[in-house]
């Protein structure tokens, strides 16, 4: 693996962690309210409060605006900008719009139908890839081009304190053990 490819995928592994950082950071109040549920003994009724829909909606609007920042930083785009914008309206149509009609008529006083179990799980599942897929997107888009419209995969960090050679390390590398290092 030469330097290049190495430094990529630390930049993709940082990237992930981040990533799954922000999503259980979302996900931290309702694992929260799981539990107090689940040691109550009603843990069938958090897949029949709004709970799970309420986390769908933070985490397609943190979806559409990584989106939104990947079409507004990045404006010589050509034709990713209709597969952005797909992907901003998929985000609208699959989660954003079931789960606030979903956090609407579960809020309502009328009884809740046994496929919201099944619905809420799905809704947050799909929020978590399309969150994921949004991440990837930005992240791609706003890294410096090479002036062809093609990513420098050379420059992972071109505005962070490892390109201006202020730390010598990636985010989140671990530093590695040494045959120095002793026990």
């Amino acid at each position: 693996m030469n330097h290049s490819q190495h430094r990529q995928e630390q930049h993709s592994l940082s990237m992930m962690y981040g990533t799954y950082a922000d999503i259980l950071f979302v996900l931290f109040p309702f694992l929260i309210i799981a539990m107090q549920r689940l040691w109550d003994g009603n843990l069938y009724h958090t897949l029949m409060q709004p709970d799970l829909s309420i986390a769908a909606i933070i985490l397609a609007g943190l979806a559409m605006g990584k989106f939104v920042l990947g079409l507004v930083t990045n404006q010589d785009l050509g034709r990713y900008k209709e597969r952005i914008v797909f992907f901003i309206a998929l985000t609208l149509f699959l989660v954003l719009g079931p789960a606030i009609i979903l956090l609407l008529s579960l809020t309502s006083d009328a009884e809740v139908p046994r496929f919201v179990a099944f619905v809420q799980p799905v809704l947050l599942i799909i929020a978590i890839s399309l969150y994921t897929t949004a991440v990837s997107i930005a992240n791609l888009l706003t890294r410096t081009s090479d002036g062809g419209g093609r990513v420098d995969l050379d420059q992972p960090y071109p505005d962070s304190a490892v390109s201006r050679g202020a730390v010598d390390h990636p985010p989140l590398d671990l530093p590695r053990r040494t045959n120095n290092d002793a026990h």
